[in-house]
């Protein structure tokens, strides 16, 4: 079987989200998948097959302990896979993706930037709140919300996400499959960006995510209400660290989606002997 390893949510290598990308003619056992996940180590292995529609494919996604609903920055390396490495869609700008969050699209626009379209995630004030949530934490936020998957923590100022360091013993019991933390960003070395933010998956099997592309379903909605604006840069700030493009798109008809825009760096090329 083939196997990429891609950078996602970055324009350089060595940053950004690693995601593994396994194509399949069919799919494989789900232990099989997991167990590859497993070896693999990142924070999350994507696995497609082509189905009999045109531009369309099956996705599943797997952390190594767990398979999850929904992940953003491993649906923008099978994209960069399918666009540019298998050659399956040389002359289509979108492609599709079934999975258990539903039908996901993926564009591709100029200068290798890639778009993703995914279901926004309304959050809602969280006012039963987990002891451990804000304990395993060390900081107070100022609001507290809870969306489809992982609570979100408010807070003033992009210094107190950049110093947070979370007791992940703790936070694994807080019943989510993460936490996200934000705060409006700052000027930094030039750049301003219109929100920042970290996001810690130990219950997923990861202490800390290098870039969270499904987070910002959930974080988009918040900041173009609290700014006014539906077009928003982010920056996630890992050590690795990530730029992202964001877009809210709701007509007040249809339920809102996001609009999450990367670019994507190729690290290697392989071959599993499972």
């Amino acid at each position: 079987m083939r196997i990429y390893q891609l950078d996602a949510f970055t324009d350089k290598l060595f940053a950004g989200n690693p995601a593994a990308v396994v194509p399949l003619a069919e799919w494989l056992p789900d232990e099989q998948m997991q167990r590859i996940a497993a070896e693999n180590n990142l924070a999350e292995t994507a696995f497609y097959v082509k189905t009999d529609e045109e531009r369309t494919y099956h996705i599943r996604w797997f952390t190594p302990t767990v398979e999850v609903d929904l992940c953003g920055h491993a649906t923008l390396a099978t994209g960069y896979v399918v666009f540019f490495l298998e050659n399956d869609s040389p002359e289509n700008d979108q492609i599709f993706f079934n999975s258990r969050s539903g039908l996901l699209k993926v564009c591709r626009g100029e200068h290798g930037w890639l778009t993703l379209d995914f279901p926004a995630d309304a959050v809602h004030k969280a006012n039963v709140q987990p002891p451990a949530l804000i304990a395993s934490m060390g900081e107070k936020p100022v609001g507290v919300f809870k969306g489809k998957t992982d609570y979100m923590l408010v807070y003033e100022t992009q210094a107190q996400i950049e110093a947070l360091q979370p007791d992940f013993r703790e936070m694994s019991s807080v019943p989510a499959r993460g936490v996200i933390v934000t705060a409006p960003g700052q000027a930094n070395e030039g750049e301003t960006v219109d929100f920042v933010s970290r996001f810690f998956g130990p219950q997923s099997g990861i202490d800390e995510d290098p870039v969270t592309g499904s987070a910002h379903t959930t974080l988009v909605p918040y900041w173009a209400e609290k700014l006014g604006k539906t077009e928003l840069t982010a920056r996630q700030l890992s050590k690795r660290g990530g730029y992202l493009r964001c877009k809210l798109n709701d007509d007040g008809e249809n339920p809102a989606r996001v609009d999450i825009s990367g670019q994507v760096q190729l690290y290697l090329t392989g071959e599993i002997n499972p």
